[in-house]
């Protein structure tokens, strides 16, 4: 059976006695007081805590800042990158329009037009564009007498050939050419024919003016070269040629 609880001015909540106020003979209220200050000390620890908690994290701000300014730094050296390719540009612009002033000859040519003043950008390209045509019609023009160059040697070509057989048949057979009119001959016909049209020519043609002239023509080329005034004109060359000869 258990033992009633007992109360006693030492020990007045009753149950078994504490040792500590019971052996040393301290008073309760001393454990009262003891007890108020450790709810106060545990009050203060949650009112520090809470304001602990509330105060801002210096550190997230740090690595915010230096976000925002690894931003400004990167924005910095795009901005600078952009800058050095648009003067790069400009300056390979500027080098292509004074390559172009420096070889193209009419730009280097004085344009009194426009005095001394530098050429513009516009004239530049326009008197390029103007010695490129230029240029491609030289080249048109050279190519066109190379074509005729290359057909005079075919010809030349083709002459050569024939000379060489004709020397070739001469030399197989020597008296065949003793009987043959030389060319001495042949010209003094040509020039006695040449010779008796010219008098009737300068005979029957006027210059005072250029349509005088071309009636002149016509009317002189009705009257003296018909077939039969030529023909008389052929023979009295020849018989005058024979006479000499012989």
């Amino acid at each position: 059976m258990a033992e009633p609880s007992s109360v006693s001015p030492e020990n007045p909540w009753g149950g078994k006695a504490d040792p500590t106020f019971s052996d040393n003979g301290l008073d309760p209220a001393l454990f009262v007081e003891s007890r108020r200050k450790g709810s106060i000390v545990s009050r203060a620890n949650s009112i520090g805590s809470t304001s602990a908690s509330s105060v801002p994290n210096t550190d997230d701000e740090d690595s915010d800042y230096q976000q925002e300014a690894y931003k400004e730094t990167y924005k910095d050296r795009r901005r600078h990158a952009h800058t050095q390719a648009e003067q790069k540009r400009r300056d390979a612009i500027k080098k292509g329009y004074d390559d172009l002033q420096s070889i193209v000859p009419t730009c280097q040519q004085q344009d009194f037009s426009i005095g001394s003043q530098k050429l513009s950008k516009a004239i530049v390209l326009q008197k390029t564009i103007d010695y490129i045509q230029f240029l491609h019609k030289e080249k048109k023009k050279q190519e066109e007498e190379v074509s005729t160059l290359r057909k005079d040697v075919m010809a030349l070509k083709i002459m050569k050939v024939n000379y060489e057989q004709i020397v070739k048949a001469h030399q197989d057979n020597p008296n065949e050419g003793k009987n043959q009119v030389s060319d001495q001959v042949k010209f003094n016909v040509f020039q006695g024919i040449m010779d008796s049209l010219f008098q009737s020519f300068n005979a029957s043609i006027s210059v005072t003016s250029f349509q005088e002239l071309s009636a002149c023509v016509f009317s002189w080329i009705e009257e003296h070269c018909k077939p039969q005034t030529l023909r008389d004109i052929v023979i009295g060359v020849l018989q005058q040629l024979k006479s000499q000869l012989y």
